[in-house]
């Protein structure tokens, strides 16, 4: 089993910053892609941001120069730095790891429950 539990969502004004957490638990053996994703009301789910195993990272366009994600492997997380916010980065964001389990030594793809980030103009 394995679980993915996101945090540091809330309410912000325009121009701040928040930070998100994600933590994973469980029959791990390998992490491979951490990745953030977001989806705002009325919109798809698309891609924030993505770090490799060996730290290669990959933004979306309207987050670049904005948003840095990292992880720390010591600790099963995955962190993404928000500044700069915008009202159009309001939406629930969830993140997304590509993971071996320990158990059934099969890659799967995890999903966390997802976070609600709001911010006001």
């Amino acid at each position: 089993q394995v679980h993915l539990v996101e945090s540091g969502g809330g309410t912000v004004q325009a121009g701040g910053s928040l930070r998100l957490s994600c933590t994973v638990s469980g029959s791990i053996f390998k992490i491979n892609f951490m990745r953030w994703y977001r989806q705002g009301p009325g919109y798809q789910r698309e891609l924030v941001a993505s770090i490799t195993s060996d730290g290669t990272t990959n933004y979306g366009d309207s987050v670049k120069g904005r948003f840095t994600i990292s992880r720390d492997n010591g600790k099963n997380t995955v962190y993404l730095q928000m500044n700069s916010l915008k009202p159009e980065d309001t939406a629930v964001y969830y993140c997304n790891m590509q993971i071996l389990s320990r158990s059934t030594l099969n890659w799967g793809d995890y999903w966390g429950q997802g976070t609600q980030v709001t911010v006001s103009s």
